[in-house]
């Protein structure tokens, strides 16, 4: 196995050195301008003795952080993006949590980050990639690097709005893209459309399957998103076959119909999606205008390095069934596990819980955090074995699939009854007025509350759903906004709308 992710950008720019490899609007850069303009960067860390420490990158989304991600790993340091956008209190806190030894930049934005917390050093990104690489120190800080090393630290909020340091070695990432390039062909004649952040976990697929394959990824614009006709037509224009997504930007584009201005029947051949739920009246929609697509719904938290199951979809779905998340991935193991600790049986509902390499090696600097969601395994009482607690309920179908129905948080107990959220969710999101739709439970007036963003009273909801669940899960208010918030990563903002309350 590979020690280092950078063996891949060795291979594939020795391999295709001219090929492009990502390109956003502004630039284009080769494999092999990516090695190159990596290791000058490298050369800079490790000529200030930098060896396994904390990189911040700050910069507009685009080639130039891909170059610094690579570039720090390839002195065996980690990186963490932080994004320009983010506000002022959350990137203190994070910056509080990383102390990060060093902070990528450009010259432009070096001036903004004097609003932060931060007094420490600086690489200003422009000055450094037309440097002379000096490949034997780089190659010295490789020789003393380990699988095990961290690769990143991605910062996810969590249900509370707290900034958590999700810490991911070379090994994991390593596994994962080996597992996503075989089981999707993934091939150098493939081409990405990235639509993720990349401080989102979803964009590792993107990224390393490209370097890993010499396939090409273009950045796409993020406006792009809210116009599904010019999204479209870009995915058209630039040849992509191949995109993961949040469902939010695969149901916008459904709602709106773009497919009856644009055929992509010729060029989309993959179509993943991962970060929520996927709602079958969305995704029928997209089936029914490109039945020969693969489409493939992966499931996983930050901290199980990206993904852990998958369901790719082979039989028809009703627009009210949920989606399967499907079956462990290669090397990933699944405990289905019920209150007292044990293994579920039939079609009972338990949290699903991770064991293998995909693990995160814990909460950067938060050894509390850390103790409470990754544990030793119930099932090992003989030696040390680690496994995640996503926190995630689910069952088992009648074809031995996992069926995600809600969060733990979001299992309420309501008139009596345990309810998951998730659930009413589903049978909400299957009403063909309905694009977007969320459930939170009002503690202090014990009401479940719909939100959603079409003029729909709540005796229509609730007399088209009850067909589908009991009455005790119909809602007892519905609150229609212009606008469902949604957050940085592309889901719905949650927290956001418990302040609605």
């Amino acid at each position: 196995m590979k020690a280092n992710v950078t063996c891949w950008l060795d291979q594939t720019a020795e391999r295709l050195p001219d090929k492009i490899a990502f390109a956003d609007e502004n630039k284009e850069i080769s494999f092999g301008m990516l090695r190159a303009q990596a290791m000058a960067v490298a050369t800079d860390l490790c000529r200030r003795k930098l060896f396994k420490k904390p990189v911040v990158i700050y910069m507009e989304k685009g080639v130039d952080v891909l170059v610094s991600f690579m570039g720090t790993a390839y002195s065996c340091n980690f990186y963490s993006p932080i994004d320009v956008d983010m506000p002022a209190s959350r990137v203190n806190k994070i910056l509080d949590v990383l102390q990060p030894a060093l902070v990528i930049t450009t010259a432009k934005l070096r001036d903004a980050f004097a609003q932060y917390a931060y007094d420490g050093e600086f690489l200003i990104f422009e000055e450094t990639i037309n440097a002379a690489a000096d490949e034997r120190l780089v190659d010295a800080a490789r020789s003393r690097g380990v699988d095990t090393d961290l690769l990143y630290v991605l910062f996810t909020s969590g249900s509370t709005g707290v900034p958590k340091g999700v810490t991911i070695n070379h090994r994991s990432v390593i596994d994962y893209i080996d597992w996503v390039t075989e089981t999707f062909d993934i091939t150098q004649a493939d081409s990405f459309g990235n639509q993720a952040p990349f401080y989102f976990d979803n964009s590792i697929l993107d990224i390393y399957s490209t370097i890993r394959t010499g396939a090409t990824a273009y950045i796409i614009p993020k406006n792009l998103f809210a116009q599904p006709v010019l999204l479209l037509e870009y995915l058209k224009d630039k040849k992509i076959n191949t995109i993961f997504w949040v469902p939010s930007a695969l149901i916008v584009v459904a709602k709106l119909k773009a497919f009856r201005n644009v055929d992509l029947s010729d060029t989309l051949r993959r179509v993943l999606f991962c970060g929520e739920v996927m709602p079958n009246k969305q995704l029928n929609v997209w089936r029914s205008f490109l039945p020969d697509v693969l489409y493939a719904n992966l499931y996983g938290p930050t901290e199980i390095t990206d993904a852990c199951t998958y369901y790719i979809v082979d039989r028809g779905f009703a627009d009210d069934e949920p989606l399967p998340i499907g079956i462990p991935m290669a090397n990933t193991d699944i405990l289905v596990l019920n209150d007292k600790d044990e293994p579920v049986t039939g079609d009972e509902v338990g949290e699903l819980c991770v064991r293998g390499t995909s693990l995160s090696m814990g909460y950067y600097n938060n050894p509390d955090k850390t103790k409470e969601a990754f544990v030793q395994n119930p099932l090992n009482p003989y030696v040390p074995e680690v496994i995640y607690r996503t926190g995630d309920l689910v069952r088992y179908n009648e074809y031995g699939e996992l069926i995600y129905l809600s969060r733990k948080d979001f299992q309420i107990k309501h008139m009596g009854h345990r309810i998951e959220l998730g659930e009413i969710e589903t049978a909400v999101s299957s009403l063909d007025e309905i694009a977007l739709c969320c459930c939170l439970y009002d503690e202090k007036h014990q009401k479940i509350v719909l939100f959603i963003e079409e003029q729909l009273d709540k005796s229509y909801i609730n007399g088209q759903i009850s067909k589908l669940v009991p009455e005790y899960m119909l809602p007892n208010k519905v609150i229609t906004l212009d606008r469902m918030p949604i957050n940085a990563n592309g889901k719905i903002d949650r927290v956001k709308l418990k302040e609605l309350l």
